[in-house]
């Protein structure tokens, strides 16, 4: 093997190792990034469900009120 080819070779090797290293670097930031997202979308999710039951809670006392109005109205 001639010098120029195993200088060619490292330069190869150096800059695919490179890449590599780069990779991995992005990896790692998007597993982080991923993990993140999904607290994030289960806090949410947890928040969806609360706001959802307290809005069953309002219509059902809203609901309530309307039907003793009625009533009230109905005895005037």
């Amino acid at each position: 093997m001639s010098d120029t080819t195993k200088t060619q070779l490292d330069a190869e090797l150096t800059r695919l190792a490179k890449r590599i290293e780069e990779l991995v670097a992005i990896l790692e930031h998007l597993r982080d990034e991923n993990r993140a997202l999904r607290a994030r979308h289960e806090s949410l999710a947890g928040e969806r469900a609360t706001l959802m039951h307290k809005n069953e809670q309002v219509r059902t006392r809203v609901e309530a009120m309307i039907g003793r109005l009625k009533t009230l109205e109905h005895g005037a």
